[in-house]
């Protein structure tokens, strides 16, 4: 089993201080995409945690939403009061993480934002997510990984009809 040494500098040191140990698993092949990440672990997609950085009327906001989901947008918007809500782009996301689109971890970024966290992600025992870099993933209980992000539980899962 891979260790915290696995994740990203950054990402290791968020685990240090909070006094978290988890277990770190890299992957010789990407897990960038919620698909990958579903196949290298051997689990759903749904229980996969995708970190999303969104700009809200200019100002990043992570979104916490299961593998399986899309985020609905307007939903977004509705939740933080914002006229404007759209996915930021590489440079934004990695001046706010501290990392790639493709390994942002849901906590340990470089900068506070507002988390919200989907409902969805509560349905499941144990949900995996990026640990800083596209070839590393972690598990931890969904409750406990809103906590650490410093989420709010809100309803921004897309729904399909």
């Amino acid at each position: 089993m891979s260790t915290s040494a696995d994740a990203h500098p950054l990402f290791a040191a968020a685990l240090r201080e909070l006094g978290l140990d988890v277990p770190v698993r890299r992957f010789p092949d990407a897990t960038r995409t919620a698909a990958q990440a579903a196949a290298a672990v051997g689990c759903e997609p749904g229980e996969i945690v995708k970190s999303l950085v969104f700009a809200a009327d200019g100002v990043p906001v992570l979104v916490l939403m299961d593998g399986a989901s899309r985020v609905d947008v307007e939903k977004v918007r509705a939740e933080l009061g914002a006229q404007h809500v759209g996915r930021a782009d590489a440079a934004v996301v990695r001046e706010t993480t501290g990392y790639a689109i493709g390994g942002v971890p849901p906590f340990g970024h470089r900068t506070r934002t507002t988390v919200l966290a989907d409902r969805g992600l509560l349905a499941h025992g144990t949900v995996w997510a990026a640990a800083g870099t596209p070839h590393t993933v972690f598990p931890l209980d969904p409750k406990s990984l809103i906590e650490y992000a410093g989420g709010r539980v809100v309803d921004v899962r897309e729904r399909t009809p």
